[in-house]
């Protein structure tokens, strides 16, 4: 790791986030960016991906600013494989964030594209009251059930979690979808809430759902409900607020207690989650899966689940003993990710587990034989097959490209939420078994859609969403 490029963007820990550019750099394999990715003061957007490019070489996108990319050109002069480009490519105008509230103090329900007609659109992103005002709408309409979460938010927002399909009995829910983890991911809470919303109007009018290219039948739709479905639309309502405020590409939430000014604020919650969470204990030192900084946006925070969204999150398989399936949304790569997060997976060597001490220190590096992390081998082919069938209904909708793949990838990840669900099984005595999945839905580092990509990652997710759910179905919620 260069440790000079270290220092140098340290100091710019107060930069204002308006200020990042998009950028890509280019070498002709992904392991030429590990370096890169180790250091924890760059912003890769959701996480890193590198993607193979039509010259055979491969494109790993970024958020910087301009004095970072300066220190980056400075740095790597003797590295002439590794090149950086700012994007050039002028976009339109983004989709609007929603005035007032549509759902009229939620005695309007929200209403998906699904149940529309081909070429419908919704015309802007929900404001953070939207997303309540919907909840109580669909309260209000279809009689769907809330669970009011225990914590509040470090800026005192109460969190609400819905619940239907399956009575008002909370053990027999068995899928999970939550979204809105990261503040500047615009779009998943409406992705999430326009599905729900479609499917209960289906069901009501004894109809289907169209989603593009892709259809799905009455029949499925009831079964889609019956399975019991649970959702968390906005796990960071603080966050939201301040980048829906700002469009200042904010990640994170609005926790001060580690930092009070610019970039220092704030926990990612999606590293705050109680699996490898103490990463300098449990990986190698040559990686870094999460940030000890306050000021990176990977920052994991003073302990484990020590945000109140990370608890609020945790409770609801606390109140639902037997979800069985568990999906996180996020953007903006274009994937989606399964079991494990730390390293490759492998069905042989029980012994190479999370809960084993002999391995800490060892974690983290791709590729080698030191360690790889435990999945039996019939999860491994679940979450496989789940994964695969989601990806090709989002295929499917419009011709967008979707890949399937270990949430490991190329680099490694702690306390994201996915592994958390996973992981509970053999950490938690008693507890169900979870199948953990990530949906990053758009393009890489696209966190502020144009109107009509926007449109497009409702089509995409939400049959994305019942190919996941009935497959699902199809191995077994038991």
């Amino acid at each position: 790791m260069k440790y000079s490029l270290i220092a140098s963007l340290i100091l710019q820990s107060t930069v204002v986030l308006a200020d990042l550019l998009p950028v890509h750099f280019k070498a002709p394999t992904a392991a030429h960016f590990r370096e890169l990715v180790r250091n924890d003061t760059y912003d890769f957007g959701c996480r890193a991906v590198a993607h193979p490019t039509e010259d055979g070489q491969f494109k790993l996108h970024a958020l910087l600013t301009e004095e970072q990319i300066a220190d980056f050109e400075k740095e790597y002069r003797s590295v002439p494989e590794i090149s950086v480009f700012r994007q050039m490519v002028k976009r339109a105008a983004t989709a609007p964030i929603g005035t007032g509230d549509r759902f009229k103090s939620g005695t309007i329900a929200p209403s998906g594209l699904g149940t529309k007609a081909s070429g419908s659109t919704i015309a802007s992103i929900m404001n953070v009251a939207e997303i309540s005002s919907a909840i109580q709408a669909l309260v209000t309409t279809y009689g769907v059930n809330t669970v009011t979460l225990p914590y509040k938010t470090f800026n005192g927002a109460s969190q609400t979690a819905a619940f239907v399909g399956a009575g008002t009995d909370k053990s027999k829910y068995r899928l999970y979808l939550s979204a809105g983890m990261h503040a500047r991911e615009r779009g998943g809470p409406d992705n999430l809430i326009y599905w729900v919303s479609d499917l209960l109007a289906a069901n009501k009018a004894g109809t289907g759902l169209t989603y593009g290219a892709k259809s799905y039948t009455n029949a499925q739709v009831k079964s889609v409900l019956a399975a019991g479905i649970v959702f968390f639309p906005l796990v960071n309502p603080d966050g939201v607020t301040y980048d829906q405020s700002s469009s200042s590409l904010w990640r994170k939430n609005r926790n001060t207690r580690s930092g009070s000014s610019g970039s220092s604020i704030g926990v990612d919650i999606n590293r705050n989650f109680d699996f490898l969470w103490n990463f300098r204990k449990y990986f190698d030192s040559s990686e870094a899966p999460a940030s000890t900084s306050p000021s990176s946006e990977t920052f994991y925070g003073t302990a484990a689940a020590s945000e109140s969204e990370t608890k609020n999150h945790v409770s609801v398989y606390d109140s639902f003993p037997k979800i069985r399936w568990f999906m996180d949304i996020h953007s903006a790569a274009g994937d989606m990710l399964y079991s494990w997060g730390d390293d490759d997976d492998q069905g042989t060597n029980t012994a190479m587990n999370f809960l084993n001490t002999a391995y800490d220190g060892k974690r983290g590096p791709v590729g080698d034989s030191v360690y790889k992390e435990y999945i039996p081998a019939a999860d491994q082919t679940n979450v496989r097959n789940v994964a695969a069938k989601t990806v090709a209904a989002m295929k499917a909708v419009g011709g967008r490209s979707y890949v399937s793949m270990q949430a490991v990838g190329l680099y490694p990840t702690s306390g994201a939420s996915d592994d958390y669900a996973f992981s509970r099984f053999w950490a938690k005595s008693g507890v169900n078994k979870v199948y953990g999945f990530t949906m990053e839905f758009g393009y890489s580092t696209n966190f502020y859609p144009t109107s009509s990509e926007f449109n497009q990652n409702i089509l995409d997710t939400n049959a994305g969403f019942m190919d996941w759910a009935l497959a699902a179905i199809a191995i077994g919620l038991e």
